[in-house]
């Protein structure tokens, strides 16, 4: 069968994210925003969409509103290819009034998807990284290896294996082992110091996923990591496609080869986004040969009055009047007034900073009007008084709490009323 035909992707997409909150406490963990202007949900749907695989359904349980409304306004496939679709799929109960229960038992409920479309190949891929990856290199690996289900692989440090999914291999990539997530675990062959981790990204045949699919709903079991892969390990041809050789058009020699986050904790989200910032990034956002596409921008363009802005970013409809910006990553219609300073900071959609506020290390959601002379990120132990705070000292303020103060801001009035079209817009983006 020829690679570029009958490719059916499921993306699962119904991540609660706890390890995020606040961040998922009112969104699920792929709505949540990333960098400038994107959601963790279009790095895996710009990569199936890259590699020219166009029918994607998207499993979605959890809070999954602004997702729903996310896709719904940036994954128009006539954007793209026309007759080509992605689209959002929330647990049809057709069994019971069940909820997902596990990532194999949502592909299960939605059985009816893959009988109708009869693909050839059935990719199930997360839809909480940060990376890029031609999905057609792993399915022609798979297809010239003779597999009937393939795992992306990359390498971790073994304190890490309880984490992932744990591979085992011979010397021709086959899978002899899948656990997942040990509490202990051997190095992978050659290395000391690293195992091999699935990356929750799998192919299968679609014949041999369908008749797994069954057995597993008559047997009760319901997860891919936890029950069908390594089941599958002692019946059928499972082959570990190394991530490592992948290879994308358009990256630079600066960025990490092979770069890939799980953004699935606070520290890990953070660090993740400054990975995107400077001349010579880990990991540059705009590959113009293999795009991450965004929501579409109706905001204006920034604006900087004045000030001093070092390696950070600005997001469309923000306003820098006479602030300090050092590594500080603004979101659409940020307002930074005069005299505050951010330092390694995440600002999101329509938050405001007062003049003279100080903000270190911090993560600040939506809709947050920070108080004049404001400081967050100084004393860890005060800020726990009132935001959550990891161990590594990054503070997260969640969305809205800081209310918005009375009267119009003299820095605003008189700005284009665009902004305020903007506001409106994004608010159904939460």
């Amino acid at each position: 069968m020829p690679a570029r035909n009958n490719v059916l992707a499921f993306v699962m997409a119904g991540g609660e994210g706890s390890r995020l909150h606040p961040l998922t406490a009112n969104r699920c963990k792929p709505a949540v925003p990333f960098n400038g202007k994107h959601r963790i949900v279009d790095f895996v749907l710009s990569n199936l969409v890259n590699s020219e695989i166009y029918s994607n359904y998207l499993l979605v349980q959890y809070k999954s509103q602004s997702l729903i409304e996310h896709v719904r306004q940036s994954w128009t496939m006539a954007r793209f290819i026309p007759q080509h679709f992605v689209t959002v799929v929330p647990p049809q109960m057709r069994n019971g009034p069940e909820w997902f229960q596990g990532t194999a038992d949502a592909v299960y409920q939605n059985i009816h998807l893959i009988e109708s479309f009869k693909p050839d190949i059935v990719a199930v891929f997360g839809a909480d990284h940060i990376y890029r990856m031609d999905v057609r290199q792993m399915i022609n690996f798979h297809i010239q290896s003779g597999a009937q289900a393939s795992v992306a692989t990359l390498p971790v440090r073994l304190n890490q294996c309880d984490q992932f999914g744990i591979v085992g291999i011979d010397g021709n990539h086959r899978i002899t082992e899948f656990r997942e997530k040990p509490a202990t675990c051997q190095p992978m062959p050659g290395s000391k110091t690293h195992a091999l981790a699935s990356m929750g990204n799998y192919i299968f045949n679609a014949d041999v996923l369908l008749a797994e699919l069954r057995k597993m709903h008559e047997s009760g079991t319901s997860d891919f990591g936890k029950h069908i892969l390594p089941s599958m390990v002692k019946s059928h041809k499972l082959v570990a496609y190394d991530f490592d050789t992948n290879v994308i058009p358009g990256t630079a020699p600066y960025e990490e080869h092979g770069y890939w986050r799980d953004v699935g904790t606070i520290d890990a989200y953070f660090d993740a986004h400054f990975d995107t910032l400077g001349a010579a990034p880990k990991f540059r956002m705009n590959n113009s040969l293999w795009p991450i596409y965004a929501s579409p921008d109706q905001a204006e363009s920034a604006q900087i009055e004045n000030g001093v802005i070092n390696r950070s970013v600005v997001g469309s409809g923000s306003i820098v009047d006479g602030a300090e910006l050092d590594h500080a990553m603004l979101r659409r219609s940020v307002v930074v007034e005069r005299g505050a300073r951010l330092e390694h900071c995440i600002i999101m959609e329509r938050s405001r900073i007062g003049r003279g506020a100080q903000v270190r290390r911090v993560i600040i959601d939506q809709d947050n009007d920070v108080p004049a002379h404001e400081r967050i990120g100084f004393n860890a132990e005060e800020d726990r008084k009132r935001f959550t705070v990891t161990d590594s000292g990054i503070v997260v303020v969640p969305a809205g709490f800081f209310p918005p103060r009375t009267g119009p801001s003299p820095f605003l009035a008189g700005t284009p009323a665009a902004h305020e079209r903007d506001r409106s817009h994004l608010e159904v983006l939460a």
